[in-house]
């Protein structure tokens, strides 16, 4: 006797429960005075966390997007370039990364933008770049982009790869150019499988993005430190810092999960 696979879609319990979850969540920090002063205190840092994310995110992705294109060349040493620097940055933990850019990139950056502009400061057109002038938030996020950029760039090199040789040959015999063969036929079909895995490194971000408190940032995460050290109140502090990225990330993914089905459906009609 066979067995019979249904086609309807199961009713996301799993959703349902964590919706209880938050909400019972929602109504505790609502009736307890300390839950409501630690949730006032931790959500100050939601905006940089979210500014933080957003922008690194998205010039990750067009440093990903650079690096995925010189992996797919036809010259060798774009290729070898690209390699080197996937493999070196995958190599690299992100919290390192992080310390790295800060006290070590940054500098080296000044120095060498002084060099450049020498005979500019001379000359009284600009003045000299000090390292003080380059924020820690600006570090963080120069950190959060070339520690996912090279990640990012295998999810595009991938997705491109998908793309039908037959498709690129027969744009090719139309007379389309290199990069109008991109814009019209392979990126539109690459996306649909690139979305999935890009949608999952911009939620790791999310989380990942906590990594910048190390440097002093005032995300969710140091502003969740700051309170617990001055209330000893440790364990309400980070239940309501969890609290605070589950409902960042898990409505992200849902609304990532949506835009996927969305696009399935158009490729479908």
């Amino acid at each position: 006797m066979s067995a019979t696979t249904s086609t309807k879609p199961e009713f996301p319990w799993w959703l349902a429960a964590a919706a209880a979850l938050a909400l019972a969540a929602a109504l505790a920090i609502a009736s307890s005075d300390l839950y409501a002063e630690v949730f006032a205190t931790v959500a100050k840092g939601i905006g940089i966390t979210i500014f933080v994310t957003a922008v690194a995110f998205a010039l990750a992705s067009a440093l990903g997007l650079g690096i995925a294109l010189m992996a797919l060349s036809g010259s060798q040493w774009l290729r070898q370039i690209a390699r080197f620097y996937v493999e070196i940055i995958r190599g690299v933990p992100i919290l390192v990364l992080l310390f790295w850019i800060a006290f070590a990139g940054a500098p080296a950056f000044v120095a060498a933008w002084n060099a450049l502009t020498a005979p500019l400061q001379g000359a009284g057109l600009m003045g000299e770049l000090l390292v003080r002038d380059v924020s820690l938030l600006w570090r963080a996020i120069m950190a959060l982009t070339i520690g996912y950029s090279a990640f990012i760039s295998e999810v595009f090199r991938a997705g491109i790869q998908s793309v039908e040789k037959g498709q690129i040959e027969a744009a090719k015999a139309l007379g389309l150019t290199r990069a109008q063969r991109f814009r019209l036929i392979v990126f539109p079909q690459a996306i649909r499988m690139i979305l999935p895995p890009l949608g999952n490194d911009f939620v790791a971000m999310v989380k990942d993005s906590s990594l910048v408190s190390v440097l002093g940032v005032a995300d969710i995460t140091q502003m969740g430190k700051v309170y617990a050290a001055g209330s000893f109140r440790f364990f309400e502090t980070y239940s309501i810092v969890a609290y605070i990225y589950l409902i960042l990330t898990i409505g992200l993914s849902l609304a990532l999960r949506g835009l996927e089905q969305r696009l399935r459906r158009q490729h479908q009609e």
